[in-house]
């Protein structure tokens, strides 16, 4: 059966000589995967529509077994992305994420929405690492793991004090304190931060600025409920965090504004 469905190109690898099989993420359904034949020839006209991170149109012939492409339209081609390091780091984190915690076939149309604001704004020039703590803390649910962010997971309060435990997976009033003792105190900023991060839809929240010691400490939360209680590890991470210590790798210095 033929059809026509449009996104983006999360995963690639070589088949053969001149094929690829490549992964896709849809709205329609789901992750799929599909071989393009003769794709990896620089002069095929499924080259462009291949390259990770592009967002396309695509015909697709799918039976039981893989898919096969046959023929692909680009509606952006991420070009930011494929050519500055710093994008390209965050991308690969933020599709490794999907991939990882997704199942073939598995259609969720908010998971596709997810991948394809957070690809255009950082494509459009957004902070990329704070577009990145969107997707990490969107994607907890899909892992299985569902803080409490609504008041105090322990007593339910919603005024006073909070932190984050990593015990409760949620914030503490100050009246629970007692409970963690390596709970994390978090300031009334830090925490409608967080909400955000976990409920928002990236387009809804425009061009976000935050200062760098506000992101440190959201990515050590959220970091630390993936290692320790989903004990997935994602390589782009690993690429990542090297990235971020030493920012001199970097071709340029971006100009960011400190706002949060």
């Amino acid at each position: 059966m033929l059809n026509k469905w449009e996104g983006i190109v999360i995963r690639t690898m070589p088949y053969g000589e001149s094929n690829k099989i490549v992964t896709l993420m849809t709205e329609e359904v789901g992750k799929i995967t599909v071989m393009a034949r003769g794709a990896k020839k620089p002069k095929s006209k499924l080259a462009a529509v291949t390259q990770p991170f592009t967002y396309g149109a695509y015909l697709i012939n799918k039976g039981r077994g893989m898919g096969l492409l046959s023929q692909g339209e680009p509606i952006e081609s991420m070009r930011f992305i494929r050519e500055d390091l710093e994008a390209t780091a965050y991308a690969s984190y933020i599709v490794e994420i999907i991939d990882r915690l997704t199942e073939d076939s598995e259609r969720s149309a908010g998971i596709y929405l997810l991948l394809k604001e957070a690809l255009q704004a950082i494509n459009e020039e957004y902070d990329a690492e704070a577009i990145t703590l969107f997707v990490e803390w969107k994607m907890l649910p899909v892992g299985g793991v569902h803080p409490f962010l609504h008041g105090c997971a322990n007593c339910g309060a919603v005024d006073g004090e909070f932190g984050f435990s990593f015990q409760q997976i949620g914030f503490l009033c100050h009246r629970c304190f007692h409970l963690d003792r390596y709970m994390i105190r978090l300031a009334p900023t830090h925490i409608k931060l967080i909400r955000t991060f976990y409920t928002v839809p990236i387009h809804r929240v425009g061009d976000l600025t935050l200062k760098k010691e506000t992101k440190t400490l959201m990515k050590k939360i959220v970091r630390t409920i993936y290692d320790e209680q989903m004990g997935v590890y994602f390589k782009a991470r690993k690429f990542l965090d090297t990235l971020e210590a030493t920012p001199e790798l970097l071709p340029r210095e971006k100009d960011k504004k400190d706002d949060v």
